[in-house]
Protein backbone atom coordinates (compact mmCIF):
# COMPACT_ATOMS: atom_id res chain seq x y z
CA UNK A 1 0.00 0.00 0.00
CA UNK A 2 2.42 2.46 0.81
CA UNK A 3 4.53 1.70 -2.61
CA UNK A 4 0.98 2.52 -4.04
CA UNK A 5 0.80 5.23 -2.38
CA UNK A 6 4.14 6.35 -3.23
CA UNK A 7 3.32 5.60 -7.02
CA UNK A 8 0.29 7.67 -6.63
CA UNK A 9 1.49 10.28 -4.94
CA UNK A 10 4.30 10.92 -7.68
CA UNK A 11 1.95 10.77 -10.51
CA UNK A 12 -0.49 13.33 -8.85
CA UNK A 13 2.99 15.62 -8.40
CA UNK A 14 4.14 15.26 -12.34
CA UNK A 15 0.17 15.81 -13.26
CA UNK A 16 -0.02 18.82 -11.18
CA UNK A 17 3.95 20.02 -13.13
CA UNK A 18 2.23 19.52 -16.27
CA UNK A 19 -0.80 21.30 -15.73
CA UNK A 20 1.26 24.51 -14.41
CA UNK A 21 3.71 24.40 -17.18
CA UNK A 22 0.67 23.68 -19.61
CA UNK A 23 -1.34 27.21 -17.71
CA UNK A 24 2.15 29.06 -18.12
CA UNK A 25 2.87 28.36 -21.73
CA UNK A 26 -1.24 29.48 -22.50
CA UNK A 27 -0.90 33.09 -20.50
CA UNK A 28 2.55 34.18 -22.94
CA UNK A 29 2.24 36.64 -25.66
CA UNK A 30 3.18 35.08 -29.02
CA UNK A 31 6.75 36.85 -28.67
CA UNK A 32 8.18 35.07 -25.58
CA UNK A 33 7.07 31.49 -26.81
CA UNK A 34 9.96 31.24 -29.38
CA UNK A 35 12.15 31.57 -25.76
CA UNK A 36 12.48 28.17 -23.48
CA UNK A 37 10.96 28.42 -20.37
CA UNK A 38 11.80 26.78 -17.40
CA UNK A 39 9.56 24.16 -15.34
CA UNK A 40 7.69 26.02 -12.43
CA UNK A 41 9.73 24.98 -9.36
CA UNK A 42 8.06 24.88 -5.58
CA UNK A 43 10.26 27.64 -4.45
CA UNK A 44 12.60 25.52 -2.15
CA UNK A 45 13.77 22.02 -3.08
CA UNK A 46 12.97 19.37 -0.63
CA UNK A 47 15.43 17.13 1.16
CA UNK A 48 15.13 13.75 1.58
CA UNK A 49 16.26 11.56 3.79
CA UNK A 50 20.12 9.60 2.70
CA UNK A 51 17.61 6.32 3.47
CA UNK A 52 14.98 7.38 1.11
CA UNK A 53 17.37 8.14 -1.82
CA UNK A 54 19.16 5.02 -1.04
CA UNK A 55 15.78 2.97 -1.88
CA UNK A 56 15.10 5.17 -4.49
CA UNK A 57 18.76 4.49 -6.34
CA UNK A 58 18.24 0.88 -5.78
CA UNK A 59 15.09 0.76 -7.22
CA UNK A 60 15.71 2.58 -10.27
CA UNK A 61 18.82 0.32 -10.55
CA UNK A 62 16.50 -3.05 -11.17
CA UNK A 63 15.71 -4.61 -14.93
CA UNK A 64 11.54 -5.19 -15.37
CA UNK A 65 11.82 -8.81 -13.73
CA UNK A 66 12.93 -7.54 -10.59
CA UNK A 67 10.39 -4.69 -10.28
CA UNK A 68 7.87 -7.12 -10.66
CA UNK A 69 9.53 -9.29 -8.15
CA UNK A 70 9.53 -6.50 -5.71
CA UNK A 71 6.04 -5.48 -6.52
CA UNK A 72 4.87 -9.30 -5.95
CA UNK A 73 6.57 -9.29 -2.62
CA UNK A 74 5.95 -5.63 -1.26
CA UNK A 75 2.49 -6.63 -2.23
CA UNK A 76 2.61 -10.20 0.23
CA UNK A 77 4.29 -8.63 2.67
CA UNK A 78 2.18 -5.58 3.40
CA UNK A 79 -0.82 -7.65 2.61
CA UNK A 80 -2.08 -5.43 -0.69
CA UNK A 81 -4.68 -6.51 -3.17
CA UNK A 82 -4.95 -6.37 -6.81
CA UNK A 83 -7.79 -4.24 -6.21
CA UNK A 84 -7.91 -1.28 -7.72
CA UNK A 85 -7.01 2.36 -5.03
CA UNK A 86 -10.09 4.95 -4.85
CA UNK A 87 -8.05 7.97 -4.86
CA UNK A 88 -9.72 10.27 -2.39
CA UNK A 89 -13.42 12.15 -3.51
CA UNK A 90 -12.80 9.57 -6.52
CA UNK A 91 -16.49 8.63 -5.95
CA UNK A 92 -19.70 9.09 -3.90
CA UNK A 93 -20.67 5.86 -1.89
CA UNK A 94 -23.46 4.18 -3.11
CA UNK A 95 -26.81 4.37 -1.56
CA UNK A 96 -28.79 1.28 -0.34
CA UNK A 97 -31.39 1.44 -3.07
CA UNK A 98 -28.74 1.01 -5.48
CA UNK A 99 -26.59 -1.56 -3.62
CA UNK A 100 -30.32 -3.49 -3.41
CA UNK A 101 -31.28 -3.75 -6.92
CA UNK A 102 -27.37 -4.40 -7.79
CA UNK A 103 -28.05 -7.65 -5.80
CA UNK A 104 -31.18 -8.42 -7.60
CA UNK A 105 -30.07 -8.02 -10.95
CA UNK A 106 -26.73 -10.72 -10.07
CA UNK A 107 -29.66 -12.94 -8.41
CA UNK A 108 -31.68 -13.34 -11.59
CA UNK A 109 -28.70 -13.51 -13.86
CA UNK A 110 -28.57 -17.32 -14.80
CA UNK A 111 -25.73 -19.59 -12.71
CA UNK A 112 -22.93 -20.05 -15.24
CA UNK A 113 -21.96 -23.50 -15.87
CA UNK A 114 -18.51 -24.64 -14.85
CA UNK A 115 -16.52 -25.58 -18.47
CA UNK A 116 -12.95 -26.25 -16.68
CA UNK A 117 -12.57 -29.13 -14.41
CA UNK A 118 -9.89 -30.16 -12.13
CA UNK A 119 -8.90 -33.56 -11.51
CA UNK A 120 -7.18 -34.27 -7.44
CA UNK A 121 -5.25 -36.98 -6.54
CA UNK A 122 -6.85 -37.42 -3.33
CA UNK A 123 -5.17 -41.03 -1.84
CA UNK A 124 -4.40 -44.34 -3.38
CA UNK A 125 -3.37 -47.97 -2.03
CA UNK A 126 -0.11 -48.54 -0.89
CA UNK A 127 0.02 -51.78 -2.31
CA UNK A 128 -0.66 -50.45 -5.63
CA UNK A 129 1.33 -47.40 -5.31
CA UNK A 130 4.02 -48.35 -8.28
CA UNK A 131 0.88 -48.68 -10.63
CA UNK A 132 -0.31 -44.82 -9.34
CA UNK A 133 3.41 -43.28 -10.06
CA UNK A 134 3.58 -44.74 -13.74
CA UNK A 135 -0.23 -43.75 -14.42
CA UNK A 136 0.61 -39.96 -13.10
CA UNK A 137 3.95 -40.13 -15.34
CA UNK A 138 1.40 -41.10 -18.27
CA UNK A 139 -1.41 -38.79 -17.40
CA UNK A 140 0.81 -35.47 -16.71
CA UNK A 141 3.28 -33.98 -20.10
CA UNK A 142 6.83 -34.32 -18.74
CA UNK A 143 6.92 -35.92 -15.71
CA UNK A 144 9.35 -38.39 -14.94
CA UNK A 145 9.18 -41.32 -12.74
CA UNK A 146 11.09 -39.59 -9.53
CA UNK A 147 8.55 -36.62 -10.20
CA UNK A 148 5.81 -39.04 -10.23
CA UNK A 149 6.95 -40.76 -6.91
CA UNK A 150 7.39 -37.46 -5.44
CA UNK A 151 3.71 -35.79 -6.33
CA UNK A 152 1.59 -39.42 -5.53
CA UNK A 153 3.39 -39.35 -1.65
CA UNK A 154 2.34 -35.64 -1.61
CA UNK A 155 -1.03 -36.46 -2.06
CA UNK A 156 -3.65 -35.00 -1.87
CA UNK A 157 -2.75 -33.14 -5.07
CA UNK A 158 -3.97 -32.04 -8.37
CA UNK A 159 -3.14 -33.76 -11.19
CA UNK A 160 -4.55 -31.52 -13.89
CA UNK A 161 -6.38 -28.18 -13.58
CA UNK A 162 -8.32 -26.67 -16.79
CA UNK A 163 -9.46 -29.72 -18.51
CA UNK A 164 -12.52 -30.11 -20.37
CA UNK A 165 -15.18 -32.51 -18.27
CA UNK A 166 -14.81 -35.37 -20.54
CA UNK A 167 -11.12 -35.45 -20.29
CA UNK A 168 -11.38 -35.00 -16.42
CA UNK A 169 -13.48 -37.94 -16.27
CA UNK A 170 -11.06 -40.04 -18.45
CA UNK A 171 -7.87 -39.14 -15.76
CA UNK A 172 -10.06 -39.94 -13.02
CA UNK A 173 -11.40 -43.49 -14.31
CA UNK A 174 -7.52 -43.81 -15.35
CA UNK A 175 -6.85 -43.32 -12.18
CA UNK A 176 -9.48 -45.74 -9.88
CA UNK A 177 -8.53 -47.92 -12.30
CA UNK A 178 -5.25 -48.52 -10.70
CA UNK A 179 -6.08 -47.92 -7.10
CA UNK A 180 -6.01 -44.59 -6.30
CA UNK A 181 -8.61 -42.20 -4.99
CA UNK A 182 -9.54 -39.13 -7.56
CA UNK A 183 -11.89 -36.72 -7.53
CA UNK A 184 -13.12 -33.75 -10.12
CA UNK A 185 -13.56 -30.17 -9.21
Amino acid sequence: MLFRRIVNLSHRLQLRRDFDFKRASFSCSTASQNESMPLPSTGVEKVYPDKIVKIVDDISGLNLLEVADLNALLKSRLNISDAPVMMAGGGAPASAPQAQEEEEEEAAAPQAVQTSFTVKLEKFDPAKKVAVIKEIKNLVEGMNLVQAKKFVEGAPAVVKADIAKDEAEKMKAALEAVGADASIE
